[in-house]
């Protein structure tokens, strides 16, 4: 089976071939740490994690590479709010990044670079760029030639005809790409008002560093190339990042690093959707800004985070809502299940709960494998681990009701076995909590018989009755599931 990844530089699926046999250099724009992780940065990073792991499962040697953006005027508007430094709001960022990332569940990168280290990479690579004449400097200024480059818009498909209309020389592109009307004397200096910053002069107050160009500081779109450049070498075999960063930020990060070494900059260019919330786009002003620890020190479980960012395509935008992480809360529970099968059921079943080591066989990774190779198509995969999870389920429930299973044991913990490495592969991870609470709570025959009663009391509309049993059990810690085939119940 051979995998497949749409290529946003070609604008088609295209068969996996790595500039090394059997491994894999990859790349993902981070964040720039002025504030806490949002929702977006938490789709981007579980996409890009599990892209990984999933490579690394098909017996790829990944090098995964996430940068953090260090210097940035949003940055130094934060320091100077809080009478602090550049310096000390990236460390707290950065910290706080690797609080969130770890509560979600991700894999930390092999490295991490910061922009703020790697300054001569960046003024050599802006020297290179003005020797080959696609950079000239400007009052302290150096700006890169974009007409220079003939294939500049290879990635976004924009021409610089359509981008030009309009464009006047007080004029210049947000993040997104949108022409912003401005009276910044910095767009003055241009030659031409599509030219974009490699360096840009100190100003009073900021932070700067020594250059051929006069103090300073590099621009955002300089940074990645040259720590690309750096860490991974001059052609790269995936280069990810959200969708909003195809332009201008990887458009300019292909400028600069292919006008000096007139290789590709990547093989495969991956992005990820964007997030709205309740249909809108997220953004401080509409009030729907939603950070990733608010989010989860409000209840929401990380896994059912993990999995209501997988049940959707990868590309595609998503939308937040009360419904949509309820029902990936639903699934988190179903498969939850399915995962802790093992460790409730495995020893009456005579299992010794150690890891298979070969699987390849097993028709449910054929299928999973089959999903995920179509551009990981991860709801797909995840169709696998939710059927596997429901046999399991429903072996569980008939062990519990009548105390064995007629299914072969073996076949039993080699399912399971294979649910819990396939779920590995997406990041999702259940374990059973301590046994101790288990061992001096109630015994399965004691929560039977509590059901029974229960369903007598429900029968004789005796609710109160019911609820007071309900109750009884959730404070031990057991969850009952109410359906027409009957009450099912788990150890939380």
């Amino acid at each position: 089976m051979t995998l497949t990844l749409y290529n946003t530089l070609t604008r088609r699926q295209e068969p996996l071939t790595t500039v090394e046999p059997g491994k894999v250099k990859m790349y993902s724009c981070g964040v720039t740490v002025y504030d806490y992780c949002h929702l977006g940065h938490a789709r981007a990073c579980m996409v890009w994690d599990v892209v990984r792991r999933y490579l690394q499962f098909m017996g790829y040697e990944v090098r995964y590479i996430q940068n953090f953006t260090d210097v940035d005027d949003k940055i130094l508007k934060r320091a100077r709010e809080e009478h602090s430094s550049m310096e000390a709001v990236a460390e707290r960022y950065i910290n706080a990044y690797f609080e969130d990332m770890d509560r979600l569940g991700i894999k930390k990168a092999d490295e991490y670079p910061r922009a703020t280290h790697f300054m001569n990479g960046i003024q050599r690579l802006i020297h290179e760029l003005e020797n080959k004449g696609f950079a000239y400097p400007a009052e302290g200024d150096v700006y890169y030639s974009v007409r220079q480059f003939d294939d500049y818009g290879k990635l976004s498909g924009r021409k610089l005809e359509d981008m030009q209309a309009g464009a006047g020389d007080r004029t210049k592109y947000s993040a997104g790409g949108n022409p912003v009307q401005t009276t910044d004397p910095e767009y003055h200096k241009k030659k031409d008002p599509l030219d974009f910053a490699l360096w840009k002069a100190a100003k009073p107050g900021e932070p700067s560093w020594q250059s051929p160009w006069g103090p300073g500081r590099p621009g955002w779109h300089i940074e990645c190339s040259a720590m690309v450049r750096h860490r991974l070498g001059e052609t790269i075999d995936i280069h990810a990042g959200g969708a909003d960063l195809i332009f201008p930020h990887h458009e300019n990060e292909i400028a600069q690093s292919e006008a000096v070494t007139g290789k590709p900059l990547a093989c495969y260019w991956l992005h990820n959707g964007m997030v709205k919330v309740d249909g809108e786009k997220m953004s401080k002003s509409l009030g729907n800004f939603i950070t990733i620890r608010d989010l989860l020190n409000t209840g929401v479980e990380p896994m059912a985070l993990r999995l209501f960012v997988l049940m959707a395509q990868y590309r595609k935008p998503i939308d937040f809502t009360d419904e949509a992480i309820a029902a990936a809360t639903n699934g988190w529970h179903t498969l939850k299940e399915g995962l802790l099968f093992g460790y409730e059921y495995g020893e009456k079943l005579g299992w010794e709960l150690q890891s298979e080591k070969s699987l390849s066989s097993d028709i449910y990774i054929q299928r999973f494998q089959a999903a995920v190779n179509e551009d990981f198509n991860f709801p797909g995969g995840l169709a696998v681990l939710f059927e596997l999870a429901k046999e399991l389920r429903r072996e569980g429930n008939i062990i519990v009701h009548q105390g064995k299973s007629l299914t072969p044991a073996a076949e039993l913990q080699k399912q399971w076995h294979t649910l819990v490495m396939l779920a590995e592969v997406f990041g999702l991870v259940a374990q059973p909590e301590s046994t101790t609470a288990t061992t001096q709570g109630l015994s399965d025959g004691e929560i039977e018989n509590l059901i029974q009663q229960r369903q007598a009391a429900r029968q004789a509309k005796n609710f109160g009755e019911s609820d007071r049993i309900r109750d009884q059990l959730q404070g031990q810690g057991i969850t009952l599931i109410d359906s027409r085939d009957g009450t099912r119940w788990h150890r939380n």
